[in-house]
């Protein structure tokens, strides 16, 4: 899985937004894709009795596309030039010689690859967001040679998915998505994509769990699979053996770089509640609900006379959160969600995610001992919209993408309500990177007059004459605050 993150993890970045769940809504809508023409063959036996992938990877193989883009490097971000994004799995198993370590020198364009499937007939396509993260082309070829230009929709770091699209005069070949519920472990898999560049490579295994936490994200559900995943693959189709798409291949386990056995798929069914809000929105909404939680042990559940440890033990509560609100309090076990049980922390925000806004549901909690319901009114979660598309990447003349920041933001940073915009990137080789900007920096002031939205700053920054330096007030994350000259190019 060649590209801006390593194909040993999936982009899903760990940001559960400790204070309150970055937990999204998604979409409740089935992906509308052409039916195949014909049935896909099952699995075929051989003389020898063995399983006979063959004529499943023949009749499947025509719908996984070559995703190969061409991007500029974002700074002050360490990340594999050959596949996934951070290393969920922690120091001890590094990034070998040539898919990791520090980003190559600010600015230089980066050619990588990886996977991708068509889900319907006019050009839409699945695959991972670190595939196409910061992608200034991106180039789609078929398995008979042809080629096609693609658009990004949309982006989803937090579950690492992306939908492209593409334009053809002729209806493309698309692969049937499955039921990930479905799938069991020990059901034969099948992988179908590019490893290091070597186009509809077949894989084939089981699966050896279901929803696995790697740590990385809080929407972790993977499917585990022995099949063979290597930095390449990264959003391609895992199909089950009716030849149906149940995962999408997106992160591996491993100190070498390479396949050990031990791959992860995002569950289909997740895309299928993604893909609508991607492919028109650009981005997912979520909902939000306000807690840290963190894993019950036994020694928690007894401390908290528990009979055994399950539930999400809350952390905290951020203030006026629809949590704060409907009465949740520090140390209380969530063990149930809208009438779904929560039986390890890892449940909830999925859960929260698919809640829509506005919405008042039900909570199980069990508070000195006893349970109890309260009804919280879940609220539409505040974060970033993700940009998409080749032009995402100019940021405008300044070379910075803005944007507003959230309420755990303006808390950890100690800023006043509506006060400052977030850099939430910086250009290679722009004004913003010369004069010391950087990602993460909060923008106070403009020309001396402080700025409280995206918008006043774009209104504050369009006054500037085109020969004349930009001064902004910054604060970094350590809470200094300092002033920088950007000069006009």
């Amino acid at each position: 899985m060649q590209m801006k993150k390593k194909v040993v993890i999936g982009t899903l970045a760990v940001s559960l937004a400790f204070g309150g769940f970055t937990l999204g809504r998604m979409t409740q809508m089935d992906v509308v894709q052409a039916a195949p023409e014909t049935a896909a063959p099952r699995l075929s036996a051989t003389p020898s009795g063995l399983p006979s992938f063959a004529d499943l990877a023949d009749h499947v193989s025509s719908a996984v596309v070559h995703v190969r883009v061409v991007g500029v490097e974002r700074m002050a971000e360490r990340s594999p030039r050959f596949g996934g994004p951070r290393n969920p799995f922690g120091p001890q198993f590094p990034f070998p010689p040539g898919f990791g370590g520090p980003r190559p020198h600010q600015g230089i364009p980066r050619r990588s690859s990886g996977s991708g499937f068509i889900i319907r007939k006019d050009g839409l396509i699945i695959t991972n967001n670190h595939v196409v993260e910061g992608a200034s082309e991106i180039m789609v070829n078929l398995p008979d040679e042809r080629e096609y230009q693609a658009t990004v929709l949309g982006r989803d770091p937090k579950t690492d998915l992306a939908v492209l699209k593409v334009e053809s005069e002729q209806d493309l070949p698309v692969a049937t998505l499955g039921d990930s519920e479905d799938v069991r472990v020990g059901d034969w898999v099948m992988a179908i994509g590019n490893p290091f560049g070597l186009s509809n490579t077949v894989t084939a295994g089981i699966v050896s769990a279901k929803s696995r936490t790697i740590g990385a994200g809080p929407y972790d559900d993977f499917i585990q699979t022995d099949a063979s995943i290597n930095p390449g693959n990264s959003g391609g189709p895992l199909f089950n053996e009716k030849g149906e798409v149940v995962g999408i291949n997106t992160a591996i386990f491993g100190n070498g770089g390479g396949n050990i056995g031990i791959g992860f798929a995002i569950p289909i069914n997740l895309a299928k509640q993604l893909v609508p809000d991607l492919e028109t929105k650009g981005h997912v909404t979520r909902g939000w609900l306000g807690v840290t939680i963190q894993k019950m042990t036994t020694e928690l559940a007894e401390s908290l006379g528990l009979d055994e440890p399950s539930g999400a033990l809350v952390a905290d509560v951020t203030t006026d959160s629809p949590a704060d609100k409907g009465g949740l309090e520090r140390g209380d076990v969530i063990v149930g969600y809208d009438g779904h049980t929560v039986k390890e922390n890892a449940d909830l925000p999925l859960l929260v995610a698919n809640t829509k806004a506005g919405t008042k549901v039900p909570i199980d909690v069990v508070r000195d001992g006893k349970t109890r319901t309260l009804t919280v009114e879940i609220a539409k979660l505040d974060e970033p919209e993700v940009a998409s598309g080749p032009a995402a990447a100019k940021r405008g003349k300044w070379g910075m993408a803005l944007r507003d920041l959230t309420p755990e933001e303006r808390d950890r940073m100690r800023l006043k309500t509506g006060e400052g915009v977030i850099v939430a990137g910086v250009r290679p080789d722009s004004p913003a990177a010369d004069a010391g900007v950087r990602e993460g920096d909060v923008i106070l002031e403009v020309n001396r007059t402080p700025v409280k939205t995206v918008d006043e700053l774009k209104k504050a920054i369009a006054t500037v004459a085109d020969d004349k330096p930009l001064l902004l007030l910054l604060r970094r994350n350590n809470g200094v605050n300092h002033y920088a000259s950007l000069a006009a190019k």
